[in-house]
């Protein structure tokens, strides 16, 4: 371990003490370390950046009245990005009128349109766009298993679906986040092509 991280943890440790005393400055000062990273991580979740925010801020307020059960064992970062995530999920279902996994059969949502005018690596912006075009049963179980690194078991017992369910999910989200990723980069070649 280096002196770096030691230093870190020491400081880390300090800001944590100093909101368990209900010391304001302290709080102030753990919201902003971590929220810009939290806000992406709702983002992923959430299609739009005022419920992205919204969750961030419940997400908060959580962290805060949970702070105590904090050990001060593992990552600080990662127990609060759980927290994030699971209020972003209770947000995604509350919200949803119909179920959240239902088969998706309609490819109408499939038009991917870039902000790019140049062909190449995808930037963070396009990613979220195209992650926000996968149907939120897809989407919530992809960034749940990929990104967040749950097991199909965890994301049953969060979602209450089974393990099975939880496959299929990611399996269709993948497939359809490929289609998406085709016809990115189809309109991003036609644009380059059309410019030449």
């Amino acid at each position: 371990m280096s002196i770096l991280t030691i230093v870190s943890a020491d400081i880390e440790e300090h800001i944590i003490k100093g909101c368990l005393a209900g010391k304001r400055e302290f709080q102030k000062k753990l919201y902003e370390s971590l929220a810009g990273k939290m806000l992406f991580v709702c983002f992923r979740y959430c299609k739009n950046r005022d419920d992205a925010e919204d969750v961030m801020q419940d997400g908060f307020i959580k962290v805060f009245k949970n702070l105590d059960s904090y050990k001060f064992q593992g990552s600080f970062e990662g127990w609060v990005r759980r927290i994030m995530v699971n209020t972003a999920i209770n947000f995604i279902t509350v919200q949803k009128q119909h179920r959240l996994f239902d088969d998706i059969d309609d490819d109408s949502s499939m038009a991917v349109e870039s902000d790019n005018d140049t062909s190449g690596p995808l930037n963070e912006k396009d990613v979220l766009k195209i992650l926000h075009m996968l149907p939120d049963g897809y989407r919530t179980v992809f960034n749940m298993y990929v990104i967040e690194g749950y097991s199909h078991k965890e994301i049953g017992e969060i979602l209450g679906i089974s393990e099975g369910t939880s496959k299929s999910q990611l399996a269709k989200g993948k497939n359809h986040l490929k289609q998406l990723l085709n016809k990115y980069f189809e309109s991003n070649v036609n644009i380059e092509n059309h410019s030449s």
